[in-house]
């Protein structure tokens, strides 16, 4: 198997959080893709973060896609030169007011790789404390949910987690930590 030569690339909408191309391609057998559409979206961190009170951290938003309120794990956008690291101690931070003494990786995931490229990096972040009220954006309307471990388990066994990449974090995360 052998990577697809791009013959085109052109762009047809570029916003900060929908950027769209679209590539005419070589496939490696010589068949020619006129039309293959590509969204673009930054690198993505989710957290997550257990508190020193052995509890994980939580949010409670409303998501206009899904047109539902939905319970995810704190997450975010990695900045422009950032180290998906660094984001993750910044976003949990940013939503939940919470720092963490440790932190490790755990997965590196895709949305949708067959139209998207941007990688989802996940850690878990360990002794956390509250040290500060949410620093959120205007567009952000975030509430903070505290789960214990097996509540966080069941809530996950329960299908409860509505966002796929949150969902699959958590199962990496708790296999990682004996959990399952």
């Amino acid at each position: 198997m052998q990577k697809w030569k791009v013959l085109d690339s052109k762009y047809i909408i570029q916003r900060p959080w929908a950027t769209l191309r679209v590539d005419k391609l070589e496939m490696s057998n010589g068949h020619i893709k006129e039309e293959y559409y590509v969204l673009e979206y930054p690198k993505w961190v989710n957290m997550v973060g257990i508190t020193k009170e052995n509890t994980i951290l939580f949010v409670r938003q409303y998501r206009h896609g899904a047109g539902e309120v939905l319970v995810e794990l704190p997450a975010g956008v990695v900045e422009e030169g950032e180290e998906p690291e660094l984001a993750a101690r910044r976003e949990l931070l940013e939503e939940t007011g919470y720092a963490f003494q440790d932190i490790q990786y755990v997965c590196t995931l895709f949305a949708n790789p067959a139209t998207s490229g941007n990688p989802t990096y996940t850690y878990i972040l360990t002794g956390g404390e509250k040290v500060q009220e949410q620093e959120l954006d205007a567009s952000e309307d975030i509430e903070v949910v505290e789960m214990t471990l097996e509540e966080a388990k069941a809530f996950l066994l329960a299908n409860k987690i509505g966002q796929a990449l949150h969902s699959a974090a958590l199962f990496y995360s708790f296999n990682k930590l004996g959990l399952l």
